[in-house]
């Protein structure tokens, strides 16, 4: 996403205002526009990054991140992985067998939990369930499979390091 059309249109948004104000104003602005656009840039970033954060909200478990790449930020969309059943049904109907069986079956015996969840969790379980066209419970069941396989797969990418986890990340400016 190239975002210098949106950092020039606001720089002409800015002489348009100043030529109301004089020639002074107009100085003025020819010099602050340099170090503006910076700044323009970064908070249009930061924009796309809270964005993103919120989109993955709503997508979970799939997820959006944005990458810089040079001066150019990039989405990345990681849909939420196939149910269980319909990607096992996918590649046996394409005659290859899965890389691993399926980590929950849905069909077969059922066991009964009580959970308490705070009231605003449960009324948006209760509308993602809606617009996915599926019960609350049939929703849980499908989440929380899909969590149990994330988890076994970052177990197995994750490098063994004496049994911690090692996190990193990278904080600072890009020019």
């Amino acid at each position: 996403m190239d975002l210098t059309s949106y950092v020039s249109n606001l720089g002409r948004e800015f002489a348009t205002l100043a030529e109301a104000g004089g020639e002074e104003a107009r100085a003025l602005v020819e010099r602050l526009t340099g170090p503006l656009e910076s700044a323009i840039r970064m908070t249009l970033l930061e924009a796309l990054s809270a964005a993103a954060d919120e989109i993955t909200r709503d997508l979970a478990p799939g997820s959006v991140e944005l990458r810089l790449r040079g001066r150019d930020p990039n989405f990345v969309v990681a849909p939420p992985p196939a149910e269980p059943l319909a990607l096992a049904a996918e590649e046996a109907a394409a005659g290859g067998a899965a890389d691993s069986d399926p980590l929950i079956a849905e069909d077969g015996p059922a066991a009964r939990i009580n959970v308490r969840l705070p009231e605003q969790l449960k009324a948006a379980i209760e509308e993602a369930a809606a617009r996915e066209g599926r019960s609350v419970n049939a929703w849980l069941g499908r989440a929380a499979a899909a969590a149990l396989q994330r988890s076994e797969r970052d177990q197995r990418r994750e490098p063994h390091s004496g049994g911690k986890r090692i996190q990193q990340s990278l904080t600072g400016w890009v020019r």
